[in-house]
């Protein structure tokens, strides 16, 4: 088993990040008053981060995604041009006493993450499934198609 590590390595997600800030931040119309956790301006994005897995045995291909607190509900899956995009909302809200203080917390936001698949993948060949904020995509690796085929010299 060998990991495709191009979807989502150190160099990508930091270049992820500095777009989202800068998209997020211009969505919001560049207001500098808005300070998250971190203590920079740009409101959080919620990005799932994405584990990719390819397994040339039993020709099949494994994307986990990592969706906290997500139903089955709040999760798209397409595929058009030979990419397979996740998205969906999240509206998490959570409160809780501490100390005599009530603590409320909230995240809200639609999130997108896409992924190339091969060429001549079906629909009804990509499986999914969501269980503990997991969710699970499968899909072959190559199709019957693309195989390579020897050709007999004469």
């Amino acid at each position: 088993m060998s990991l495709v590590n191009f979807f989502s390595s150190p160099i990508y997600d930091d270049f992820d990040r500095l777009f989202d800030e800068a998209f997020s931040r211009r969505a919001a119309g560049g207001d500098s008053n808005q300070v998250s956790r971190q203590g920079n301006s740009a409101p959080r994005v919620f990005r799932p981060s994405i584990d990719v897995h390819e397994d040339k045995e039993k020709n099949l291909v494994t994307a986990n995604f990592e969706l906290p607190g997500l139903k089955k509900e709040d999760v798209n899956i397409d595929v058009h041009n030979n990419v397979l995009t996740v998205s969906g909302e999240t509206k998490l809200a959570e409160e809780r006493t501490e100390n005599g203080y009530v603590i409320k917390e909230r995240r809200y936001g639609k999130f997108s993450r896409s992924l190339p698949v091969p060429e001549g993948i079906k629909p009804e060949e990509i499986k999914a499934s969501l269980e503990n904020g997991v969710l699970t995509v499968t899909y072959p690796r190559t199709t019957p198609e693309q195989a390579p085929k020897k050709i007999a010299v004469q």
